[in-house]
């Protein structure tokens, strides 16, 4: 995919939602993924019903709010948005695979003045499968915080896990991801997984491997 296409159906449609993104500037050694982690993991969430009067009004605000107070943003109000590689919609990945299977990458956003993740973004399929039904993971660019977004049958929730590298829940499904030999396995993941957790143990002292 050369990159006028790329940035026709994928780049122009995250700019319609109010994100710039910003080309080769993830931090190096990023955590990959963030699956796995459990209640005691999140330290904010809000959720809204389909039904709630000006739903996607009410779910920008919220995560704005949550965004500012879980410290998503830096001082440019950038941040990591991950996507799924290529030009492949947030809508296909989910309507083709169980999330697993579909390599997805981090890139580095910058929230412009006029925005509207929930709506038009979410509408755009690489934040959600249609306006007021968001799905996407966010995270600082120092990994202190994740925030990510999903749908259920009666609403939306939003939650935000504080530093997920230090997660045992985490780490514990990471590992396994890594190990999961399945003909059905995308080994680009598992590779992108395994590398981290090597480097891991040495950006993080104190906190090896869990065995």
């Amino acid at each position: 995919m050369g990159i006028k296409e790329r940035e026709r159906k994928v780049h122009r449609p995250l700019r319609w939602a109010g994100l710039e993104v910003i080309l080769h500037a993830v931090p190096e050694g990023t955590m990959p993924f963030v699956l796995g982690w459990g209640a005691e993991d999140v330290t904010d969430c809000f959720s809204h019903r389909y039904d709630t009067s000006h739903l996607v009004e009410q779910l920008n605000a919220d995560w704005y709010d949550l965004a500012v107070s879980s410290g998503l943003f830096d001082d440019r109000r950038e941040f990591l948005l991950q996507i799924p590689q290529g030009t492949r919609s947030h809508r296909a990945a989910v309507l083709c695979t169980n999330g697993y299977h579909a390599p997805v990458l981090w890139t580095r956003v910058r929230l412009l003045e006029r925005w509207d993740i929930m709506g038009r973004g979410a509408e755009s399929a690489f934040l959600g499968m249609h306006s007021g039904h968001p799905g996407f993971g966010m995270m600082a660019l120092d990994g202190s915080v994740y925030v990510c977004a999903s749908t259920g049958e009666t609403g939306v929730d939003v939650h935000a896990v504080g530093h997920p590298e230090r997660s045992e829940n985490i780490l514990r499904h990471l590992e396994w991801m890594a190990r999961y030999d399945s003909p059905h396995a995308n080994r680009e993941v598992r590779q992108r997984i395994a590398s981290w957790l090597v480097v891991r143990p040495e950006r993080h002292s104190g906190h090896g491997r869990l065995r």
